[in-house]
């Protein structure tokens, strides 16, 4: 039986379909040798605690991206978790505190208010989808809106802090490597990613999303009970967003209404740099990982050059659109 071989693609073609990993990488390369303290330890640290967070929000969306979907709430499940975690974890003794019944709890109950928080806003997004039939994009952009909406008033719209001091620590600490301090977010996003990469490739979850994302008719043909598949991956990636969450407020020592905003834009860029195709059935977890560094080194490297945040948004907002155009086109060069 003859194998069907596919047209090997051109060095030019690989080049074109690379460009933003390629252009990044040459900044990188320019930045390290025209910026002082880029390749320090203490950036390298700041960089890894950066990139695994975003990693574990990227795992988290990948999920709907690979069904040919998508989820705009990302960020603000990011956000209202991480305010979760805080109220929780406010120390009793501090001098202004939100909610004194709940200030002082141990850090495994705030986890899992985080965690219920998180998967229940999930759940609402693959039920909404799943069972009413509404566009991702327009179920998630609601949610999204109604979500800031809980989150700005769990939060008084007052900044969080005095937090419980051991998990500050866990957030602003880590293993020292030579000169180097791996932070301990780094150790639970390895684990995250493992996780993931197994139930990506080898679990029933997996093949079943993988089949929706590459042809939900055929799927649902073939067996597959989409509905419910949908439900568990939106519910998987709201649980993702929760450890984002509560982590992210580890790292910064304080949480606040603007928590995670624009998380959910990045996510999706780094996820779709990294292989994760907006037209679906593609997408691999060593793949996230590589587009997440790409972009978190690409924002590292504006900074050290002097770029302004307005600019940097500028920057941001053209490599989102220029990774979807790309992957658009690759989507359709296989056509």
């Amino acid at each position: 039986m003859s194998e069907i071989i596919k047209p090997k693609r051109s060095f030019k073609e690989q080049i074109i379909e690379n460009a933003l990993i390629v252009v990044i990488v040459l900044m990188v390369i320019y930045t390290a040798f025209s910026a002082n303290n880029f390749l320090s330890f203490n950036n390298l640290k700041n960089i890894l605690a950066n990139v695994s967070v975003r990693f574990i929000i990227a795992l988290g969306i990948s999920g709907p991206l690979i069904i040919r979907g998508t989820d705009l709430s990302a960020g603000r499940i990011v956000g209202i978790t991480s305010v979760v975690a805080a109220v929780f974890l406010q120390r009793a003794d501090a001098s202004s505190v939100m909610y004194p019944g709940i200030a002082g709890s141990p850090i495994i109950v705030a986890l899992l208010a985080a965690l219920v928080v998180g998967l229940a806003l999930g759940v609402v997004n693959g039920l909404i989808i799943s069972r009413l039939h509404v566009p991702p994009f327009i179920a998630t952009l609601g949610t999204q809106i109604a979500i800031y909406g809980l989150n700005m008033m769990l939060s008084k719209n007052a900044p969080i802090g005095s937090l419980n001091q051991t998990y500050t620590r866990f957030g602003a600490q880590g293993v020292k490597l030579g000169g180097l301090q791996i932070p301990y977010l780094t150790f639970v996003a390895i684990v995250a990613g493992i996780f993931m990469y197994i139930l990506y490739r080898y679990t029933v979850y997996g093949k079943q999303m993988y089949a929706i994302g590459g042809n939900e008719v055929a799927a649902e043909v073939s067996g597959v009970n989409t509905a419910k598949s949908k439900l568990l991956i939106y519910a998987l990636a709201g649980t993702m967003y929760a450890v984002a969450g509560f982590l992210l407020t580890a790292k910064t020592g304080s949480a606040a209404v603007t928590a995670g905003t624009g998380y959910e834009l990045e996510a999706i860029a780094a996820a779709t740099i990294g292989g994760v195709s907006t037209s679906g059935g593609v997408g691999r977890v060593p793949g996230i990982l590589v587009g997440v560094l790409v972009f978190e080194l690409l924002k590292t490297c504006l900074q050290f050059l002097g770029i302004t945040p307005e600019m940097t948004n500028v920057f941001q907002g053209i490599v989102i659109v220029a990774a979807v155009a790309l992957d658009i086109r690759k989507t359709m060069r296989k056509k």
